[in-house]
Parts: C-alpha cells; sequence; structure tokens
C-alpha cells in the first residue's frame, strides 16, 4: 500500500519457495497464463513475493504467496479478484486489531561498540582499496508483552509514512522508501536511494536539504548506487533516461538523496526478471558487488534472510511493482520481531554518525511498535 492504494491478500491459494526471482516467474507466469493475460496486470491475477538479500549465504529462500482474494484500490477505484469465490463477509466492519503492549529492545548480533568496529574495518578495507563502498547493516530485537499481529503494525506504517510503499510478505513487515523497479504497460521505472541525513525536532528541513545534496560523501555514496541500477537495467531497457542530479526525498524520520531512472523494457523482461537483473545494487550492497557481499558476510555477524532483498506483487502479464524490504522486521514469534537497518560506507565514513544514521532508520518500526 502507498498512498492509500495497493493490494491486499486474503488466504493463500498458493505458497511456494524458489530459489530466486526468475525461477519464481517461471511458474508464476505457467499459473497465470502469462500468453492470454488480457486485463491490465492491477485487475488480474497477482502473486506476492519476497526474496533473500544474498541467497547464496542464507536457508531463507524466495517466498512466492498467491492469495485466495485479492483486494485492490488505486485511482480512487476498489475491486476484488478472487480464485474461486470471495469469502463471506468482505467488505464488512472490522474490529480494530489488538494493541499488543509495552515493547522492549535489545541488540541483535551486534551491541553498538561491536557494530562501531565494524564500521571501522569496513572503512580500513575501503581504504586499503579492496573495495569503493559497502552497506553494512545491524539487528535488533523488538519484544512485546503481547501478541503482535501484522495488522495493528501496518495500519501504524501506513498512518505514519504514506509516502512508502508498506508491505506484509510471509512474515515480512515494514514501510521501504525504496523501489528497486516497477514495470506498468512496458515503462520501466526504479527509484534510487543513497545518502541520507537525520531529521531532529527544531532542525529547518530546508537547510538539512541543502546540507545533504551538497554533501560530498553522500553524493559520492549516491553516484554508486545510481550507476549499479542504470547499469543493471542498461541491457533490458531502450530509451533509459538516468538523472545527473539526485532530489531530496523528504520523510518524517529522515532525508534521501533520491534519483527515478525510467526506460522501456524490451519483449520478455518481466517485473521479477528486472529485479533479479538489478539486484544486489550498490545501495544495499556496496561496490563492487562481489567484494561488498563477501565484506557484508565477514563483518555483519547476522543472517539477513529477506532483508534488503527484493519484496512486492506480480501482475499476469509480467507487470508488477517491486521494492527493497527496508525499515522492516521479521515476526519470529507473536512477540517477536527481528528489526534492520543499514547504511552506506565510503572512505570518509565516521563509525558514530553511521550508527547514528542506523538509528534514525529503525524510528519508523521502532514508533510504530510503541503506543
Amino acid at each position: 500500500m502507498r498512498r492509500g492504494a495497493g493490494l491486499v491478500g486474503l488466504g493463500e491459494a498458493w505458497h511456494e519457495t524458489f530459489a530466486g526471482p526468475a525461477e519464481a516467474d517461471d511458474w508464476w507466469a505457467g499459473l497465470a497464463g502469462r500468453e492470454s493475460a488480457a486485463a491490465p496486470a492491477s485487475f488480474g491475477p497477482i502473486a506476492f513475493l519476497s526474496c533473500p538479500f544474498d541467497p547464496g549465504h542464507t536457508a531463507a529462500r524466495c517466498e512466492l504467496v498467491v492469495p485466495q482474494t485479492v483486494v485492490g484500490r488505486a485511482r480512487g477505484a476498489g475491486w476484488v479478484t478472487s480464485w474461486g469465490d470471495p469469502p463471506e463477509g468482505l467488505g464488512g466492519p472490522v474490529a480494530p486489531p489488538p494493541d499488543p503492549g509495552p515493547v522492549t529492545f535489545t541488540p541483535g548480533a551486534k551491541d553498538r561498540a561491536a557494530w562501531r568496529a565494524a564500521v571501522a574495518a569496513a572503512v580500513a578495507a575501503i581504504a586499503g582499496g579492496a573495495l569503493d563502498k559497502v552497506v553494512l547493516a545491524r539487528d535488533e530485537l523488538a519484544r512485546t508483552a503481547g501478541p503482535l499481529t501484522q495488522q495493528w503494525l501496518l495500519s501504524r506504517l501506513a498512518a505514519a509514512y504514506p509516502d512508502t510503499w508498506t508491505f506484509a510478505v510471509a512474515g515480512l513487515v515494514g514501510a521501504t522508501p525504496e523501489l528497486l523497479v516497477r514495470r506498468d504497460r512496458g515503462l520501466v521505472t526504479s527509484r534510487v536511494l543513497a545518502g541520507t541525513i537525520r531529521r531532529r525536532g527544531g532542525s529547518d528541513a530546508d537547510d538539512l536539504a541543502d546540507a545533504l545534496a551538497s554533501s560530498s560523501k553522500d553524493l559520492a555514496e549516491h553516484e554508486f548506487a545510481v550507476a549499479s541500477v542504470a547499469g543493471a537495467l542498461e541491457p533490458y531497457c531502450s530509451g533509459m533516461n538516468v538523472p545527473e542530479t539526485p532530489f531530496v526525498l523528504r520523510l518524517p524520520n529522515v532525508m534521501h538523496l533520491a534519483s527515478d531512472i525510467t526506460g522501456v523494457a524490451q519483449s520478455g523482461a518481466s517485473v521479477a526478471r528486472l529485479a533479479e537483473a538489478v539486484h544486489p545494487s550498490a545501495a544495499v550492497c556496496g561496490t563492487p558487488t562481489g567484494a561488498a557481499r563477501d565484506l557484508i558476510r565477514g563483518l555483519e555477524g547476522f543472517d539477513r534472510g529477506r532483508y534488503a532483498g527484493p519484496v512486492g506483487w506480480l501482475g499476469a502479464d509480467g507487470d508488477g511493482e517491486i521494492g527493497l524490504a527496508l525499515r522492516c522486521g521479521l515476526l519470529e514469534s507473536d512477540r517477536t520481531l527481528r528489526l534492520y537497518a543499514g547504511c552506506g560506507i565510503v572512505a570518509d565514513s565516521d563509525p558514530e554518525l553511521e550508527l547514528a544514521e542506523t538509528d534514525a532508520k529503525l524510528l519508523p518500526m521502532k514508533q510504530a511498535l510503541s503506543a
């Protein structure tokens, strides 16, 4: 969901796991009958997809969920698509989800001092010429006094962050500001975010935006990310437009340098295939990709699973919308949520400032959990 529009699935007609987005796409195309799909993607059969950040270094797999019923809303219209009859009572009154009560937060794989040390080690590797940029993440555990439901968390995220894409697929829940790739009637769009500054109470927003837009550290980080995405999309698109200068995306907790890349998809380039080509971009991994991924494996100390991986929906005709699973958490039990946040490390990164950036990126989930 974004700005009150989007898709909600009820029940599961199918729930399959795959090695990657392309394999999932092959299965989905066979089920949905892509060659004969005539309806617009939003109104036809829909599948939800969530894939790992690093398939070669995790037990997690791509989760593809085909709901029994999809309720959609866009441009002031609503619709229902169902495999079989829609559930009884659809559209009737719904009781508000219960408040889970007080929440406590504890460090995950590394405490704050250990994570600062990991950032310092990454800066040293960059200074030594091993790579140009790496994205390091950390995790925290949130434990609630009572049962935590997806509905309660999602309703709070959507209300507080309407300009993000609020998502929940197979237990991964969040509100991401970053669109990995959208395919809409052949038009391809990707929003690249890299370079961040925290918003603080009482601070002048325009001054912060100017500081971000002129930061050499953040501009360098952003340039790596844009080049990564544009280079990956180029073989699958024609008529691409890659902005030379980013704009500042203002969210309630942070500001990001952002660039919207567009192009026209070549025949056969479904949204899932495009996502597999683009991921992992420098915005969530680093540059060069192989060296950054190896450093992440050695320094983070935990398995990202589906955090920072592709998440979104697929239409029967190859259109769809896939974001990056950021500002999110994984429901490990009905009272435990593992939260994640990361930031891009370049040559002049400061460990204390990078830690503060992860604090800012954890705020959406922490505030949503705290009644």
